[in-house]
């Protein structure tokens, strides 16, 4: 009997200890699942937050982006506004001008404040001369400047050049003006023009036309001139390359290093001379960029102002020769303006707007000749 209780007690305290394991058992698996739902809610807290921090990022660049793109938009459309706003005003101011005398403004040569009686064909024909003629001059200068820094010169000698060349590109114009006033016209007026007047002009000194000025049409007057001093169109057309050099030389050395020096090894390899590589692979190569900083010179050349009033001449009386005095739109302003009154000033409005014109024509130009090139290149 004892025994019998005995084992029956101690089957009552397994099962005892039994519940109790199993209880801890189950306490522990409901604190495990506990545990893992607190993780999975905090994994889900720390998702949807970084979900919301990066949807705030986002809108919040959506916004500096429209910002930026505002303030570009509003830099370019202030740009296009000043132009605009200049050339109306230029074209108010002269709206008399243009009403009193019509298209026949375009094509008169008539100048006299005493009869407000006025013409744009001689500064627009300045103008035009002055800067066709330094473009003649200065683009074999750069483009053999450009060339030579590029390709010729040693590296020592490349830096010294270059920063010649940028000096020369910040000397103010007035600067160029005295230079040519005081130096450079009378150096002209006692040794170069008297041999242009008489070997290719229609006036020599001893009356006796060269073969050139005889059988070359056209040469003979634009050549020919009676004006003893040396200011004139010519002069004022090779102070303007003067200027404009270091402008197209500078643009034309930055493009020339730009082609592969693969190129340019294969074509010396195959036996090239520097001029074939110059002329066959580095100039094709930049094409676009040397058009490019041609018109820029240009553009320089048809505003300038300061240093073609003092070499020009400034007479208002037309001469198809290049060795007498002329006038440009912007000397003509710079010199009257200041006493213009009524009609006279109207009139150099109406000059300021064809100087606008005319820019307009030339960048027009410029990116026509542009656009061939990309198609050709294209085909």
């Amino acid at each position: 009997m004892a025994a019998r209780l005995t084992s029956g007690g101690l089957l009552l305290k397994g099962a005892s200890q039994r519940r109790i394991v199993n209880d801890r058992l189950g306490l522990h698996r409901l604190a495990g699942s506990h545990e893992r739902d607190r993780n999975h809610m905090q994994a889900n807290v720390g998702a949807v937050a970084s979900t919301m921090v990066q949807e705030e990022r986002a809108h919040r660049d959506a916004r500096h982006d429209r910002l930026f793109s505002w303030l570009l938009k509003g830099c370019a459309l202030l740009v296009l506004a000043s132009l605009l706003g200049a050339a109306g005003a230029t074209l108010w101011g002269g709206r008399h001008a243009f009403a009193t005398f019509g298209w026949h403004f375009l094509i008169s040569s008539a100048w006299d404040p005493s009869t407000d009686t006025y013409g744009a064909l001689v500064p627009v024909y300045g103008t035009i001369a002055t800067s066709v003629i330094a473009l003649i001059i200065a683009v074999p200068i750069s483009f053999g400047v450009a060339l030579y820094l590029s390709e010729v010169a040693p590296a020592w000698l490349r830096t010294p050049v270059a920063s010649a060349i940028e000096l020369l590109a910040g000397i103010p114009s007035i600067i160029y003006g005295m230079w040519g006033l005081f130096i450079f016209a009378p150096f002209f007026a006692d040794h170069i023009k008297p041999w242009l007047t008489n070997y290719l002009g229609d006036k020599p000194d001893d009356g006796k036309l060269s073969w050139v000025a005889a059988h070359v049409p056209f040469i003979g007057k634009l050549f020919g001139s009676d004006y003893p001093f040396g200011a004139s169109v010519l002069t004022a057309g090779i102070v303007l390359a003067v200027m404009i050099i270091p402008f197209i030389s500078s643009v034309m050395r930055e493009v020339f290093q730009t082609v592969p020096t693969r190129l340019k090894e294969s074509a010396y390899a195959l036996g090239s001379s520097t001029w074939e590589v110059s002329w066959d692979i580095v100039l094709p190569y930049t094409r676009s960029a040397v058009i490019g900083g041609i018109f820029l010179g240009l553009g320089r050349a048809l505003g300038e102002t300061m240093a073609v009033t003092f070499v020009l001449g400034n007479a208002m009386q037309f001469s198809a020769s290049i060795l007498d005095p002329g006038a440009s739109i912007a000397s003509t302003i710079a010199n009257q303006f200041s006493e213009a009154a009524g009609l006279q000033k109207s009139t150099l409005m109406a000059l300021a707007f064809l100087l606008f014109v005319v820019t307009f024509i030339v960048l027009l130009i410029a990116r026509w000749m542009l656009r061939q090139l990309a198609h050709k290149e294209g085909r």
